[in-house]
């Protein structure tokens, strides 16, 4: 059964997820920030291919990075951490230059959930998104709490090919 076949039966598509925790500080004992990104993926009937923690250094997250784009069996990658404004905070500045093309909406209504949960603190979130090679890439905050309204609000949706009037499964690299 091609993938169009697929989609049009409602069927849905599992995805390979590559996780990665940007921090100074976390291991795999306390990275439950991570830790939700995975299990929340696995529940949603995706497969996580890799998980990785690594310093908030930008050539450690965009080394990772460009080996999982380069990958076929990765198709998606969430990056949790490393999107504040502290002077260690790269994410953004490691990953954009990866970005073919990025998505302005994923910060914009990221922070817009936020809003709702933590007022105006949101706006010290510089969560973003983009595609690179066929693959789609949500960097969100540290916090388990980010984590869980980029996924629950944004990311699940996104990644569900039942989803309509649209979603990103059919525009993937490795579906």
């Amino acid at each position: 059964m091609s993938d169009a076949d697929a989609m049009s039966d409602d069927s849905p598509i599992g995805l390979g997820i590559a996780v990665l925790t940007v921090s100074d500080t976390r291991s795999e004992d306390n990275d439950t920030s991570g830790d939700f990104l995975s299990n929340a993926a696995v529940a949603g009937g995706h497969q996580i291919v890799e998980r990785c923690i690594v310093k908030d250094d930008i050539y450690q997250i965009r080394a990772v990075v460009s080996r999982w784009i380069a990958t076929d069996a990765v198709s998606v990658v969430l990056v949790t951490g490393g999107t504040g404004f502290s002077g260690r905070d790269s994410t953004p500045e490691a990953l954009q230059p990866l970005f073919d093309k990025t998505i302005e909406g994923f910060g914009e209504v990221f922070r817009q959930l936020s809003y709702d949960e933590i007022g105006s603190s949101t706006i010290q979130s510089r969560a973003l998104g983009g595609f690179a090679n066929g693959t789609v890439i949500f960097c969100m905050p540290g916090s388990t709490g980010a984590c869980k309204t980029a996924w629950n609000g944004l990311i699940a949706e996104q990644l569900d090919s039942r989803h309509r009037p649209c979603n990103y499964v059919g525009v993937l690299r490795a579906t």
